[in-house]
């Protein structure tokens, strides 16, 4: 076949030509392979990639001193609370020795390390990085719960000097502000930035070049500077490990949920040409082909990255003091656990009539092989169908976050 019947002419820029997901390498792979008609050969691309990604481990590094508040951190940066199972162990005590190490429960690539503390008679910020393995970690944060100290500055400046980024966190600025509230003069602004500007002066005064400080509370990690916290080191982060951190972010904030969303939706088309093309069987009475156990893997790790399944919802709801029935009750979509083969061939003849519609879009945003698939029922039926899902699931966890911060709108 013509090129011409693959690619819509030159209209395209080279960096636009990149399908969403894969390298340039690997898109120009799947042209090829689709330019020979194998569509399997296009599927073993995406398979592969997926295999890539799947083997990509994101390593954080939490420091600071006795008492800043590391393992807190930690659990909320992994959706815990401190009494939740698999939760670090916290305590007004170093209770770190060695580097701890904590997979996200859901997405085990994605590993917390809970280092031994700053400003330690053992600790000696020339050496600590070695003791502590410094080459693991893609990168680091450095809390403090008061001010920041030269210890501080001078772990920053030795992880900078070996080429890695690190990010000061200021944790517990929920204590300050109910110590605060008590004097009639209090606004909560200007005491956030009364902290901040505390921090930044004491960074400076030692040695630290104009220092970012995030303001953090663990106990509500929704609010104050964790949702720029969060932006920043996605936007930080390269494409693989961006991807991986994304989808493991605690679901409390709704541009995060926004974020998720867009990125598995950029996803899809992968997962529609991976079910259509592989192991490829009909469904009764459709006109489509298409890998089931695919759609149902995709179905279920939707539904966990919203925490969309029983333990989320049981978390989450013991973190803001809710039931797990009022959680559910505002949920629509089948959750994670009971997502079956059945549900997906359920949604499929759902999505049956809508293929074509969605087919547009698809060649809008990947115009390299929008056009082959066009006409293609397996394949618009498959992608109409996840899109679906993933608008529904994705609608069901901005419910659920309304309803579990209700309390704090009253």
């Amino acid at each position: 076949m013509e090129e011409s019947k693959f690619i819509p002419g030159n209209k395209f820029s080279k960096d636009r030509n990149i399908l969403p997901g894969l390298s340039e390498q690997e898109t120009d792979e799947i042209k090829a392979a689709l330019e020979a008609g194998d569509l399997s050969g296009a599927a073993c691309v995406v398979q592969k990639s997926d295999e890539l990604f799947n083997n990509t481990e994101l390593n954080i590094a939490i420091t600071g001193e006795s008492g800043s508040g590391k393992s807190s951190f930690l659990n909320a940066l992994r959706g815990l609370g401190d009494e939740d199972e698999g939760s670090a162990e916290t305590g007004v005590v170093e209770t770190t020795i060695e580097p701890e190490r904590y997979q996200h429960s859901k997405y085990p690539n994605v590993i917390f390390w809970d280092l031994p503390g700053i400003g330690t008679p053992d600790f000696r910020p020339d050496t600590y990085l070695e003791q502590v393995t410094f080459s693991r970690y893609d990168f680091f944060i450095i809390l403090a719960s008061e001010r920041f100290k030269a210890n501080h500055a001078k772990l920053a400046q030795e992880i900078h000097k070996m080429g890695k980024k690190f990010y000061f966190v200021r944790s517990k600025v929920d204590f300050d502000i109910y110590n605060e509230k008590h004097k009639k003069s209090f606004n909560e602004e200007r005491t956030l930035e009364k902290i901040r500007n505390d921090c930044v002066n004491h960074l400076c005064g030692e040695g630290m070049s104009s220092p970012q400080v995030f303001l953090v509370s663990s106990r509500e990690f929704q609010k104050y500077d964790s949702p720029k916290l969060q932006k920043t080191l996605l936007k930080e982060l390269e494409s693989h490990k961006k991807h991986l951190f994304l989808l493991a972010l605690p679901n409390l904030s709704k541009p995060i949920l926004e974020k998720k969303k867009k990125a598995l939706q950029r996803q899809i088309w992968k997962q529609a040409l991976k079910s259509c093309a592989i192991a490829a069987v009909p469904l009764p009475a459709l006109s489509v082909k298409c890998d089931i156990g695919i759609l149902v893997d995709n179905m279920r790790e939707y539904c966990e990255s919203f925490g969309l399944d029983n333990i989320s919802l049981y978390t989450l709801a013991s973190q803001v003091r809710k039931s797990v029935a009022e959680l559910k009750g505002v949920i629509k979509s089948p959750l994670a656990n009971n997502i079956s083969k059945e549900t997906a061939e359920e949604q499929l003849t759902k999505a049956a009539g809508k293929g074509l519609i969605f087919a547009k879009h698809f060649i809008s945003m990947i115009p390299v092989v929008g056009t082959v698939f066009a006409a293609e029922t397996s394949f618009t039926v498959t992608y109409s169908m996840l899109n679906n899902f993933l608008d529904d699931v994705a609608e069901d966890a901005q419910r659920v976050l309304i309803k579990a911060l209700e309390r704090e709108n009253k």
